[in-house]
């Protein structure tokens, strides 16, 4: 059954950018496996449908051979009892042998493993786990235990006797008796060879390929391959190796190119195996987009001055077959000629005048004609894009950028005309590095300002700050003054109220006694408290009496003389 890529699905280039894929070979290829079968429940090394005309060859593995079993769902022990039952029905010695296994001593053969006897030179196999006795207990006459084999090995060859299973990622690659050559995947086979042997090349890792194969100028990985080489021995007796399969791994996205003869095939990607001699791998190629910077040979412009360019390419491979018929191993190949060709012309009819101005050449910085440089980018933009494109196509490719980097002239004249340029740059670097220490002492200038100004606003702030401070404290203060005026006066109210009370009050028990004798002793308590207030030595004068009048208008008389005179 053949895998095709379906339609709908063809037009994304997996791991890369999207493009549309316009080569129909490269849409419906098929696989070219001599024995694939993709989708096959029960694959077989007998079944098997060759894909391509171009590289059909002759499975050798389908042809009808004597004492040869495939292995089917039954395992190993059914096909060597069919090849046994061959080998009795033409008279010939049987492969499986008569012993029986005991269980007390003997060689052990345990279960999953066959027992292989020498019997003269040919093979005999025990096939039930057990012990089998020596001799003398069996016989061993002309007879050598040569040892066990697991039955799950993926190659077993003993006196002739050839047993191969390979799994899903593996393959067999089989040498029959003469010497042809085929390939067992995702199965196996029982063969005992009468004439010659079946001899086991490799087994082969399908994924994981010997030789991995890139890209000599972009470094990107193509795919591996395995070559399956055979030792034949010639007519002078010396041992030659052969390559007799070829075994590819082509990750997606990418392709191979066969040949026989002047004819090519396209080999998409995925698990391929080789064994027709008439074919040969021309190349692995990708793909996807490839991008790389090129130095061209040395162009003369109109003036006779010699100018190297450093380009830029961007590009993909769309139809490899196209490439490979014109005789180019890779893309990079194909552009490079063309790419040089095409700078030649372009540059053969330009002055170096119009050159020197401009250095990075591209679609990106194009001018709008005004500058004298603009000539050469025309140039690029209207011809080189254009018959750059036109030629890659003849060759299966796409060019989807192309961009002068750099250039480099030479000769004298671009000797001198760097040293000039050289000191112009000199010049303006120089300026360039004035104008920016006079922007440095401006910037430091207004810095060191800037600050001034923030530091008397800070000192502003402060004093403004202190002031408030010294305002709000005489504010404090004037407030507690008058709040402590308050409080004293309100006190000193309060004490004279309270005294003038108690007096008020005393006067009025003083005056409610009546008894002559009681107010004489109160009399006497007074002059008690007075003496012991004053001391016992203080001299009393009277307030009332005749003394007391006498002072009085002595006091007025001298009172008003004081007046007169003043």
């Amino acid at each position: 059954m053949s895998v095709r890529i379906d339609d709908e699905d063809a037009d994304t280039v997996v791991g890369g950018p999207s493009y549309p894929v316009k080569y129909k070979g490269l849409k419906k290829s098929d696989r070219i496996d001599e024995s694939y079968d993709g989708h096959s429940s029960h694959p077989s090394p007998t079944k098997g449908v060759s894909l391509h005309e171009f590289s059909k060859t002759a499975d050798y593995a389908l042809e009808e051979r004597p004492f040869f079993v495939p292995i089917g769902k039954d395992g190993v022990i059914i096909a060597l009892e069919k090849i046994d039952r061959q080998l009795r029905n033409s008279g010939r010695t049987g492969l499986l042998s008569n012993k029986v296994p005991v269980s007390w001593t003997g060689r052990e053969v345990a279960p999953g493993f066959l027992g292989l006897i020498n019997h003269g030179g040919l093979p005999k196999i025990l096939t039930k786990p057990g012990r089998y006795p020596g001799s003398p207990l069996r016989n061993w006459w002309a007879r050598q235990w040569c040892g066990t084999k697991g039955l799950s090995d993926t190659a077993i060859e003993f006196k002739g006797l050839t047993v191969v299973q390979v799994s899903q990622n593996q393959a067999a690659v089989i040498s029959d008796p003469q010497n042809r050559i085929f390939v067992i995947k995702n199965s196996g086979f029982v063969a005992y060879a009468i004439d010659g042997t079946y001899d086991v090349l490799a087994i082969v890792d399908q994924t994981h390929l010997s030789t991995s194969i890139t890209d000599t100028v972009t470094g990107a990985t193509l795919g591996s391959i395995a070559e399956i080489k055979m030792r034949s021995r010639i007519a002078s007796g010396k041992e030659q190796e052969y390559v007799v399969a070829l075994f590819l791994n082509i990750p997606a996205n990418n392709c191979a190119i066969l040949q026989r003869g002047d004819d090519l095939e396209l080999l998409p990607a995925g698990q391929h195996y080789i064994t027709n001699p008439n074919i040969t791998l021309r190349g692995l190629f990708t793909l996807g987009e490839n991008q790389l910077e090129m130095p061209t040979k040395d162009i003369f412009t109109r003036d006779q001055v010699p100018v190297g360019l450093r380009i830029y390419l961007k590009w993909q491979l769309m139809e490899p077959l196209k490439l490979t018929t014109h005789g180019y191993n890779t893309p990079y190949d194909a552009l490079r000629d063309k790419t040089q060709s095409i700078l030649t012309q372009i540059v053969a009819h330009l002055d170096y005048s119009s050159m020197v101005k401009q250095r990075s050449l591209g679609p990106d910085n194009l001018e709008d004609g005004t500058d004298p440089s603009s000539a050469f980018l025309d140039a690029l933009r209207t011809r080189a894009m254009d018959e750059m494109h036109e030629a890659a196509l003849e060759y299966g490719i796409v060019l989807k950028d192309l961009a002068v980097i750099d250039r480099q002239f030479k000769g004298e004249i671009a000797s001198t005309m760097d040293k000039l340029t050289t000191r112009a740059l000199q010049a303006q670097v120089e300026a360039a590095n004035v104008d920016r220490e006079n922007s440095n002492k401006v910037k430091q200038e207004e810095g060191a300002l800037a600050v001034a100004r923030i530091k008397a606003q800070s000192r502003n702030a402060q004093a403004d700050s202190e002031a408030y401070g010294v305002i709000a404290a005489a504010k404090a203060q004037a407030e507690r003054t008058k709040i402590e005026a308050l409080a004293q006066a309100e006190a000193i109210r309060l004490t004279a109220e309270a005294d003038a009370q108690a007096i008020s009050i005393r006067a009025d028990a003083d005056a409610k006694v009546t008894d002559q004798f009681a107010r004489g002793m109160e009399m006497r308590r007074v002059e008690v408290t007075r003496v012991q207030a004053f001391g016992n030595k203080t001299v009393f004068v009277p307030t009332d009496g005749t003394g007391v009048q006498m002072g009085n208008a002595m006091a007025v008389g001298m009172a008003a003389g004081m007046a007169n005179g003043s």
